[in-house]
């Protein structure tokens, strides 16, 4: 983690706001996207954990003449299987757009992604769910990333640090109701906490 923050600090010398750095670790819910949205979130049977890394470029800024920063983001994950099997990583490729408004004297951002994930082998929460309700589960999967977050540095009105994004985030895989590899139900959701800046 210190070696982040000295990266954060010297990307901090050549900011220009296009690139961003995300780090975020979390662990698995045993509930669907909809039921965490609502703030229910129910513990899974084995402490899954994973620790994602994700970089983004800045598409468009202020989009459609709204405070909408639109970025083409990649990112790579460690899924600790909690001894069920070999652990596991992942590959995401997604769009995001992140809405910005003021709250308290303070930058937050709602942000929407949406693409593609692949994992080196199937997710035994997933695995659990599909068989459980007799499914298919698939190594490929819609991938959705929603977050919710602040800017650290202005809270702290410490202007180095400012934007740098401390933020609750979800990763979310799933086949889309059959759309992909005709998984209907064998998907994943992940609370996190992140923190993100932009250089």
């Amino acid at each position: 983690m210190k070696i982040f923050v000295i990266l954060l600090l010297f990307f901090n010398l050549y900011a220009d706001d296009i690139y961003s750095l995300r780090i975020a670790k979390g662990k698995v819910s045993d509930s669907d996207l909809g039921e965490i949205l609502g703030g229910y979130w129910k513990p899974h049977k084995y402490d899954l954990q994973v620790l994602a890394l994700d970089g983004g470029y800045l598409l468009t800024k202020n989009a459609y003449e709204l405070p909408l920063d639109i970025y083409a983001r990649a990112g790579l994950a460690y899924f600790d299987e909690d001894a069920t099997q070999n652990d596991i990583y992942e590959f995401t490729l997604y769009i995001k757009a992140y809405y910005s408004f003021d709250f308290l004297n303070n930058r937050c951002r709602f942000g929407f992604g949406e693409g593609l994930s692949y994992t080196s082998d199937v997710l035994i929460s997933e695995y659990l769910e599909a068989t459980e309700k007799h499914d298919n589960y698939s190594q490929l999967l819609n991938y959705l990333d929603i977050s919710f977050d602040f800017d650290f540095g202005r809270l702290i009105a410490y202007e180095p640090l400012y934007n740098t994004y401390i933020a609750w985030t979800i990763k979310h895989r799933s086949g889309v109701f059959g759309l992909f590899n005709n998984v209907s139900h064998g998907g994943s959701n992940y609370n996190t906490l992140s923190i993100e800046k932009n250089f």
